[in-house]
């Protein structure tokens, strides 16, 4: 098991590119670590990393 820390969006241009126009800057660029790579992702393991990527960032957005 190879953990990878990656930015959000090479999990998204490789998987789903068509998010990228919806996703803001400070979004594409967040750090997301992964258990086993971004090797062994599959498209819909990529829209759940988006979706609690963007929960998170909206929560520390609302708590500044």
């Amino acid at each position: 098991m190879d953990m990878e820390t990656v930015r959000l969006v090479q999990i998204v241009e490789k998987l789903a590119p068509e998010l990228v126009p919806f996703l803001t800057e400070r979004e594409l660029n967040l750090n997301i670590v992964l258990r086993d790579g971004l090797a062994w992702l599959e498209p819909e393991d990529a829209m759940e990393i988006v979706q609690q990527s963007i929960c998170e960032h909206q929560r520390e957005v609302l708590l500044q």
